[in-house]
C-alpha cells in the first residue's frame, strides 16, 4: 500500500512538474509579455510603440518577455521554445529576437533569429545583456527592457542603414523611495497661520481679507500642483504614442545563437 502511494505521490509530483514547465503553451499578446508581472502598463505601452517602430524601419521584430521562474529549466531552452513557437521575425528572413528575463532565477536570455545573427554576433548579445545589470539589480525592469531594445534597434538599423521613427530612449536612473515632504507641510503651516493672523484681523473691515486668501491660495497651488511635473519616470520610451498595433509574430525561427547572463 505505501508503494502505491509512493508511486502516486511521485507520479502527482511529475506532472506538476511538467504542466509548470509547459513554457510552450505561453502566447503572445504583444511584442511585450510580462508574464512575470514587473512592468506598469505605461511602461509596456512605451516599449510596444517602440518595437511597433523597429519593425516598420527595418523589418525585424523584438519580442520582449519576462517570466516568474524558469521552473528548472535551462533559460536557452525556454528562450528557443518560445521563439520557435512564436515565430518570431518573418519566415522568409528569421529576423527577429527574443530576450527573455526569469525574474526569481535572476537569468537573462537574448535569443537571435537566423537572419540577424551576422548583425548581432554572441558577443555583442553578450554585451547587451551585461548593459542590463545595473537596471535590473536595482530592479528597474522597465529601463533594462527599454536599454537592451535601444541597442538591438540601433544596431539592426545602422546595419540596415535606416532611421528607427523615433528618437531613442533617454536614460534614467531608478528613483528610490519618496521621502515624506516634510518642507511642503511646513511651508503651507507657515501660509496657513499668516493667513489666520492677517486675514482674521481686518475679518470685520470690509472683508479686506479675501486679497490675503487669494495670495495663499495661489502659493499653495504652486506649491501643491507644481509637483505634477516631477512625476517618477518608469524608465521607458516616454513620450510617444503611436496607433501601430502588434499584428502578430511573422513564423521566424532560431538556431540558438545569442547569449545568456544573469545579475
Amino acid at each position: 500500500m505505501r508503494s502505491w502511494t509512493k508511486a502516486l505521490i511521485l507520479l502527482l509530483a511529475a506532472s506538476l512538474g511538467a504542466a509548470a514547465a509547459d513554457f510552450g503553451a505561453l502566447r503572445p499578446t504583444g511584442y511585450v509579455n510580462d508574464f512575470a508581472k514587473v512592468l506598469d502598463p505605461a511602461s509596456i505601452q512605451q516599449l510596444e510603440a517602440y518595437c511597433a517602430q523597429v519593425q516598420n524601419a527595418t523589418g525585424a521584430q523584438i519580442a520582449l518577455v519576462t517570466i516568474p521562474s524558469l521552473e528548472g529549466e535551462p533559460i536557452e531552452d525556454v528562450a528557443n521554445v518560445l521563439y520557435r513557437k512564436w515565430g518570431v521575425g518573418s519566415k522568409k528572413n528569421n529576423e527577429g529576437v527574443l530576450l527573455l528575463l526569469s525574474i526569481n532565477d535572476r537569468r537573462t536570455r537574448l535569443e537571435v533569429g537566423y537572419g540577424l545573427e551576422p548583425i548581432i554576433p554572441d558577443g555583442n548579445a553578450g554585451g547587451i545583456l551585461r548593459e542590463m545589470r545595473p537596471s535590473l539589480r536595482a530592479g528597474n525592469f522597465a529601463q533594462a527592457l527599454s536599454d537592451a531594445a535601444r541597442s538591438i534597434a540601433e544596431k539592426i538599423a545602422q546595419a540596415k542603414g535606416v532611421q528607427i521613427g523615433m528618437a531613442p530612449p533617454m536614460r534614467h536612473s531608478r528613483p528610490g523611495p519618496e521621502s515624506f515632504p516634510w518642507e511642503v507641510i511646513l511651508v503651507v503651516g507657515g501660509l496657513m497661520l499668516l493667513m489666520l493672523f492677517f486675514g482674521g484681523g481686518r475679518s470685520g473691515r470690509g472683508g479686506g481679507g479675501g486679497g490675503g486668501g487669494f495670495l495663499v491660495g495661489m502659493i499653495l497651488g504652486q506649491l501643491l500642483g507644481g509637483g505634477g511635473s516631477r512625476t517618477r519616470s518608469s524608465g521607458g520610451f516616454g513620450g510617444y504614442d503611436s496607433g501601430d498595433s502588434f499584428g502578430g509574430f511573422g513564423g521566424g525561427d532560431s538556431g540558438g545563437g545569442g547569449a545568456s547572463s544573469d545579475w
